[in-house]
């Protein structure tokens, strides 16, 4: 399966979240390295798996949740 890798710039323009909400408090407490992001050759850059992504930004959301 093909996996869809973003920037944090590009995954900032896309969630409609500031780079820095992303790198600041959304890393390593929302997105975590080896399941929504990589570090590509052990660098610095970092590539968010937008399924993955997706997928934590969907949880919890449910009919019932947004009838409240």
């Amino acid at each position: 399966m093909a996996q869809t890798y973003l920037t944090t710039e590009e995954l900032s323009t896309k969630i409609k979240y500031d780079i820095r909400t992303i790198r600041d408090s959304l890393k390593d407490r929302v997105f975590f390295e080896g399941v929504h992001y990589i570090r590509p050759f052990g660098g610095r850059k970092l590539l968010f798996i937008w399924e993955r992504v997706e997928q934590a930004l969907l949880k919890g959301t449910s009919i019932s949740s947004l009838r409240d």
